[in-house]
């Protein structure tokens, strides 16, 4: 998955429903990131594996070497912090 796909607008954490950022890079596998619920969905062919039993939560760790490196979502300016970004009616 590109960070410029279109899908990437559309989908969203099945149990927040609030967008998700994508995580891909060499080092490690594609996955789609919910900052706020410090949730990780992988990718697996190509598919966003979203069903809530499929996400992983991350510690506070990886969530904070997360946000250094992920794509954001749409709307979302990147910067750093609890993964909210300029999203109207987002909240900490």
């Amino acid at each position: 998955m590109k960070a410029d796909d279109p899908l990437l607008r559309i989908l969203a954490c099945p149990l927040d429903k609030g967008p998700l950022d994508l995580l891909a890079g060499a080092d490690r596998e594609e996955a789609l990131y919910n900052p706020r619920l410090r949730r990780r969905y992988p990718i697996v062919d190509g598919i966003p594996q979203l069903l809530p039993s499929s996400g992983e939560q991350v510690s506070a760790e990886e969530h904070e070497r997360l946000l250094l490196t992920r794509v954001p979502a749409a709307g979302d300016d990147g910067g750093p912090g609890d993964g909210t970004g300029d999203r109207p009616g987002a909240t900490p």
